[in-house]
């Protein structure tokens, strides 16, 4: 929580009044408790209320569930991440409470359930407790039917009452998401939230009120980068997917599922990974840009259909939400772990584009930007995502739709003569027409996985094979060549250069602001565009002392990960290290910081030694 801005004692012994500009708030308990709900509820109300908000959660990844955790960061100004320490903890157990402790603030509050939590008198001395029992006056108030399954709304009123929140726009939350259920649901979750918020709290001895939030010229929308990502494909005209259920792809596959068929589209759901690209591959070839995605297991078995894509250059967008690997890993847990079979799985020489999303806005647009690649370039475009993006929820400015929204429908337009592998083309850069197109010279080409000549057909050609191979990577040099250079966030020259991908650019930023008011010289640099790198990269590099690339992945055995190798292998810079770590859980701001420091030592001791 941010340092008051005014406080006030009420008369009568009433808890004070602390103008704040944020907050983070961690919510502890188990899966089966709805602590998503609650977290959810406060980042919708954030986005309802011209505030700045980002989300963090945890969830097991046993079916049975378990310990889980969803933390809420919401400000009246820029929120950059989901923050390192909490302001406040609800501890639903004893385990919630002696696990999650220590994310707290010195003097930070403590919510518990009183009816299952003991503190501890240690702990006492540090934090503020707040005890309160949520279990057995949840099932007061709602009349014990539903024992103590709305203790998650009863909690969101006691919030609510803490941080003065707008009641009538959680109500009509609330009713958006019981409304659909039985009306016996609805009556009962907002019993419990204003049984909550009516509870008077004994021994609270603070109140909180937000800052007026930034006022926007726009609405906002909250989603997570999931959602977002989704309807950006839709907005970009794919009316085709296909896919395979696995965590955390799935919610991608649900909402297009349940969306498509709304917009004259189609999801099926395949029989496994090989099947489900290779059916959005047909569709891709029909005439649209199809979709298809997964995680990393299933990437991995969809490499063989992917090298098909690049060899008959058809258009394919390949979504990859990475988790923790190898194997089936830590399925609910992120991890960055995917760029190297994202950029280089499969067999033979298969360029791709790579392309990784910064945060949920970016994944909207960057859908849309995908599609467009594939089709300009008649290549597979894949989204490098993450579990970190992808279930996090943040607020940003409604997109324009009447300019987002695209129409990919087929061209039969009648032609008099057509090469869809023509080597005459420019940069390599060609398209096939869509299945139908009649083509008056009645040279109608074939689409095959085995080497080709220009219309297509089987050739063993060793002087084709060179021509083909040159073909089809002169086509990244030319997408390469008209990338944007990424813009350097801080001064362009300096001591230290963060480089960042996917969901760590906004904990690298706050690092870079943190550092930089200490007095360093820090600056970052995201990188979006993984494969083509972008240009003017080693002219950024070179205005730098150290580079170090903060990626979630293991540093191997070399000291650093795989973005940075790729960097590495790029630019021959030995000053390119790595900030790696690999325990599932997004970066703290802290974490960033401190691992720069001790690279930065152990520079310093090795140009002593030297």
């Amino acid at each position: 929580m941010s340092e008051p801005t005014m406080a006030a004692t009420a008369s009568g012994g009433r808890p004070k009044v602390s103008k704040i500009s944020e907050a983070v708030i961690r919510i502890a308990g188990n899966s089966q408790d709805g602590i998503q709900a609650i977290g959810g509820f406060l980042a919708r109300l954030a986005g309802r209320s011209e505030q700045e908000v980002m989300t963090f959660m945890t969830i097991p990844s046993t079916i049975s569930g378990g310990p889980s955790i969803f933390q809420v960061r919401v400000g009246s100004g820029e929120v950059l991440s989901a923050g390192d320490e909490a302001d406040m903890l609800i501890a639903f157990y004893q385990h919630s409470y002696e696990d999650h402790i220590n994310s707290l603030k010195k003097s930070g509050i403590v919510l518990y359930d009183s009816d299952h939590v003991e503190p501890k008198a240690e702990w006492q001395q540090e934090y503020r407790h707040v005890g309160v029992a949520i279990s057995s006056l949840t099932v007061e108030a709602i009349g014990g039917t539903a024992k103590d399954k709305g203790k998650n709304v009863f909690v969101l009123g006691l919030i609510a009452k803490m941080f003065d929140l707008n009641v009538p726009k959680l109500e009509q939350l609330i009713k958006e998401r019981f409304g659909g259920k039985d009306e016996s649901v609805l009556k009962n979750a907002l019993m419990a939230f204003h049984a909550g918020y009516a509870y008077s709290i004994r021994n609270l001895i603070e109140l909180f009120q937000f800052t007026e939030g930034q006022k926007r010229g726009g609405h906002q929308v909250v989603m997570t980068g999931n959602e977002a990502l989704a309807y950006g494909i839709i907005a970009a005209g794919v009316r085709f997917g296909a896919g395979y259920p696995i965590t955390p792809w799935s919610d991608i596959m649900e909402l297009l599922r349940r969306e498509l068929p709304k917009y004259g589209g189609l999801f099926v759901q395949c029989e496994d990974e090989i099947a489900s690209v290779s059916m959005a591959l047909g569709a891709s070839y029909a005439g649209r840009v199809a979709v298809t995605g997964s995680s990393g297991p299933g990437i991995s078995l969809k490499t063989e259909a992917i090298g098909y894509a690049v060899m008959a250059e058809l258009p394919l967008l390949v979504i990859d939400v990475q988790r923790g690997g190898p194997s089936t890993g830590m399925p609910t847990n992120v991890e960055q772990s995917d760029l190297n079979i994202a950029c280089f799985g499969g067999h033979g020489d298969s360029p791709r584009v790579v392309v990784a999303p910064a945060n949920v806005e970016d994944c909207f647009y960057t859908a849309i930007e995908a599609v467009n690649i594939a089709r300009k370039y008649s290549v597979p475009v894949i989204i490098l995502t993450d579990q970190g993006i992808g279930t996090r929820i943040e607020a940003f400015e409604e997109p324009n739709l009447e300019k987002a929204c695209q129409d990919i429908s087929p061209d039969l337009t009648p032609v008099a003569d057509f090469k869809p592998y023509d080597l005459s083309a420019s940069n390599g850069v060609t398209r096939h027409l869509a299945p139908g197109t009649r083509i008056a010279s009645g040279k109608y080409p074939v689409v095959t996985g085995l080497e080709h000549d220009e219309l297509g057909h089987p050739t063993g050609s060793p002087k084709l094979h060179m021509q083909m191979t040159a073909k089809r990577s002169n086509k990244l040099r030319r997408l390469a060549s008209d990338l944007p250079v990424p813009k350097v966030y801080g001064p362009p020259e300096g001591n230290v250069l963060l480089v960042g991908w996917g969901s760590n650019q906004g904990p690298i930023r706050e690092a870079v602001d943190r550092a930089r008011a200490a007095g360093d010289s820090v600056s970052a640099l995201h990188i979006r565009y993984i494969n083509p790198l972008p240009p003017g990269l080693e002219n950024i590099f070179s205005g730098f002392n150290h580079i170090f690339v903060v990626e979630l992945n293991d540093e191997g055995i070399y000291g650093y990960g795989q973005l940075a190798g790729l960097l590495r292998a790029r630019f021959c810079d030995p000053k390119i290290q790595g900030i790696n770590k690999t325990d599932g859980l997004t970066f703290k701001v802290k974490e960033i910081l401190g691992q720069m420091k001790e690279n930065l030592a152990a520079a310093r001791a090795r140009a002593v030694a030297a």
